[in-house]
């Protein structure tokens, strides 16, 4: 188990989006959340107070939390010193990158002569099986979305706390590692072997009491070059009953991709739907939830009003404004 309460490391994450992970701990676990680290340049701010380690460890921090999400997962050579110095204060590591702090000679060497912990949260733990497309009892709902990092996990947490605080029957899923963070459970989807992903989806997500709805943490994109294939194995895997469609409005390229530009939500709408189909002919788009972090709130809901009124679907941002249009469609179903 990793210990709480953090201290969230941002190093020198370029910008907010970049340090989604502290983020989402900062928004879902507040009270794991004891303060910020930046190295200097740091472009993100979680707007919690900025500690050196020292006043962390009094603050009762016990681990110490990488939260950037960098292209590729690596650890950078930057942040090493402090890392290091962590340890030598009694703090344990986690971090849920691609590259391992385990993997790090002078991280593992530091960690066994002072005795703490290394957390890697993106390595799986179980062996999943192959996906057999066998229908599951229960209801599955996953977001999807027109890009990375467009809300897709915020969107299942606040529809998941929605339907807790109604009394429906509800599992937040995790499939990343920010989500594994928060919850201290799931699958890190994309360090799956590839033949094993959409089992793993299956695995997350067995059979459930017939008025059960798994949501079901999204990632990647459909249309995204990069990560495209960890969405298929959550369409496929997951076999939802509800599709719930993610978007950033104010988003000039796919993340990464400077020259792709975003599809439509028309666009996404209707290949979410073909993809789905194979494994549940019965699934639907039930919503649609809009990061409008970037927006005035006026503007937020006009942008809203205009593309239910074109869609004909419940629009919201679940975070800003409430999951209660996106869980009252599912209550239909």
């Amino acid at each position: 188990m990793i210990e709480t309460p953090y201290l969230l490391f941002l190093g020198d994450a370029p910008d907010q989006l970049s340090a989604k992970v502290g983020q989402g701990i900062r928004d879902w676990r507040p009270e794991n959340a004891v303060g910020q680290f930046r190295l200097p340049g740091c472009g993100a701010d979680l707007r919690l107070t900025d500690m050196t380690l020292e006043e962390a460890r009094d603050a009762g921090a016990k681990t110490l939390v990488i939260g950037v999400a960098n292209r590729g997962g690596t650890i950078s050579e930057t942040w090493k010193d402090v890392l290091r110095e962590a340890m030598d204060l009694g703090f344990d590591l986690a971090a849920g990158l691609h590259s391992l702090l385990r993997d790090e000679p002078d991280l593992k060497q530091k960690a066994q002569e002072t005795g703490r912990t290394l957390h890697d949260v993106r390595i799986p733990t179980v062996k999943y099986p192959i996906a057999n497309g066998e229908k599951r009892r229960g209801k599955r709902c996953l977001a999807v979305g027109t890009d990375c990092s467009v809300g897709k996990m915020y969107t299942a947490l606040a529809m998941d706390a929605e339907m807790r605080e109604r009394g429906m029957k509800s599992s937040f899923r995790a499939t990343g590692q920010t989500g594994i963070l928060i919850t201290g459970e799931g699958v890190p989807l994309d360090a799956v072997i590839a033949d094993f992903m959409a089992g793993s989806v299956e695995w997350l997500s067995p059979d459930n009491d017939d008025d059960h709805w798994d949501m079901i943490e999204g990632q990647g994109s459909l249309f995204h070059a990069s990560y495209s294939g960890v969405t298929m194995a959550l369409v496929h895997g997951g076999q939802p009953d509800a599709l719930v469609l993610c978007h950033e409005p104010t988003r000039t390229h796919m993340r990464g991709l400077p020259s792709y530009a975003l599809p439509s939500l028309h666009e996404l709408r209707d290949v979410a739907l073909t993809l789905a189909r194979v494994v549940n002919p019965a699934v639907q788009v039930t919503g649609i939830s809009v990061n409008t972090q970037h927006m005035a709130e006026d503007e937020a809901r006009a942008y809203l009003a205009n593309l239910e009124a074109e869609m004909a679907l419940p629009a919201t941002d679940p975070y800003r404004f409430g999951a209660a249009k996106l869980v009252d469609r599912l209550a239909e179903l």
